[in-house]
């Protein structure tokens, strides 16, 4: 790559601050900087004060050759980005008769009647290149600054703020920094293994590698891999992903499930077409979460054949035929009664394959032998009947996700080994 070249994201709103508008905004803008070869490196967020986005802005300049903000550019009394930059830079405002005439005609062509506070959103900084907003009434602005740095302001609104990104402010970024090149990710995925234990079997590799670089990102039951690289070619990039994503498929083989925006549902069935095979599946303390993913897919019904939520003791004797002397001695959280679950549903189904689930998702129901996050997943198949005991712990919404995830896991390495036997 020609240089590097700092950026920084600017977000200004309160609301963003108080929580009520979640900043997609930054995760847009920064994929679309790394895929022109810029990357970013602080992000920062402000309320609607003058004084404090005059602020954040003297120090992103401090570190950074181009800031780019979104929001505030808009005609109320809270919109004050416009006014904080000129003031911060030292330029002086005036009133852009292009601008205004602009805004105007937009509210013609609506046959809408243009409010006087409107004329704020012409109010623009010295020096500053317009950038023209076709979907909005606030434009764009870019100003150079000395040491070649560059400020743009966008707006706040996405479906205004995308456009303005890609179609003006980043050719005009990468002429003026001699930009060339992309960042690019690739993630894999893994489950059935703990963050921890996944960096002792990686660490070595992501403490070694700097191009591609190496990040773990941990969610309920599974584990991002992001690989991220800096390339001049997308083939060189390919090349230098390929060959990392080699060496760590090699090291960790099943316990990878996907990548990119693969989900394990979606692996799961996948491997049920490829094989052929028929599932059915008995919940408890999931409440009917593993059947959601797996017939949240289109053409699930090639492969899934029915589900059952069996929450009450009683519906799992009478629906699955789970003896009530087998819960009366283990209890509804037990192996016994998780295995005579799957039987049971695999039986009443004439499916392949059959999962039962039962378990304490929390906050109450837990005792000193039997934990909140107490769980058995047992799977039956034409060789058998087998289960395994999980303790998770969070919350009751993270228990049933994981072990959600942990069920559609078991399923999937089952089906992983059939699939081998067949071709061997």
């Amino acid at each position: 790559m020609d240089k590097e070249v700092r950026a920084e994201i600017l977000t200004i709103g309160t609301e963003l601050l108080l929580g009520q508008t979640i900043d997609t905004n930054s995760a847009y803008i920064g994929e679309a900087l790394a895929a022109a070869g810029i990357e970013v490196y602080w992000k920062s967020t402000v309320g609607d004060h003058e004084a404090r986005i005059g602020e954040a802005l003297r120090v992103a300049l401090t570190r950074s050759e181009i800031v780019i903000a979104t929001g505030g550019l808009g005609p109320t009394e809270d919109d004050l980005t416009c006014r904080a930059i000129a003031a911060e830079l030292g330029r002086t405002l005036h009133l852009d008769q292009t601008v205004l005439e602009s805004i105007r005609r937009r509210f013609a062509d609506r046959a809408l009647v243009m409010s006087k506070n409107n004329e704020r959103q012409a109010m623009i900084p010295e020096g500053s290149t317009v950038l023209p907003n076709p979907h909005g009434t606030a434009p764009g602005l870019l100003i150079r600054v000395e040491n070649g740095r560059i400020v743009v302001a966008m707006p706040g609104v996405p479906g205004e703020m995308q456009p303005m990104l890609t179609e003006q402010v980043i050719p005009r970024l990468g002429e003026a920094f001699g930009v060339s090149g992309s960042i690019r990710s690739r993630t894999l995925k893994a489950c059935g293994i703990s963050e921890s234990a996944l960096d002792e079997t990686i660490g070595d590799l992501t403490r070694v590698s700097r191009n591609p670089i190496i990040a773990l990102l941990a969610y309920p039951g599974e584990i991002y891999i992001r690989l991220t690289v800096k390339s001049d070619s997308e083939a060189e990039g390919d090349r230098l992903l390929d060959d990392l994503e080699a060496k760590i498929r090699e090291r960790l083989g099943k316990l990878l499930f996907g990548r990119d925006e693969e989900r394990l549902e979606e692996v799961v069935g996948r491997l049920l077409l490829e094989t052929k095979q028929t599932v059915a599946v008995a919940e408890s303390c999931t409440g009917g979460l593993v059947c959601h993913r797996l017939t949240n897919l289109p053409g699930s019904s090639a492969y899934f054949v029915r589900g059952e939520v069996v929450y009450s003791n009683h519906a799992k004797e009478g629906l699955l035929g789970v003896p009530r002397e087998l819960i009366a001695e283990h209890g509804a959280v037990s192996q016994p009664v998780a295995l005579a679950m799957a039987a049971g549903m695999r039986q009443i189904a004439g499916t392949d394959l059959a999962l039962g689930i039962t378990g304490i998702a929390g906050p109450g129901g837990g005792t000193a032998t039997k934990p909140i996050g107490l769980t058995y997943i047992a799977i039956a198949s034409n060789d058998g009947v087998t289960c395994r005991e999980y303790r998770f712990l969070g919350d009751r919404e993270t228990n049933k996700l994981r072990a959600s995830q942990e069920a559609l896991d078991i399923l999937r390495r089952h089906l992983l080994l059939r699939r081998h036997a067949e071709q061997t």
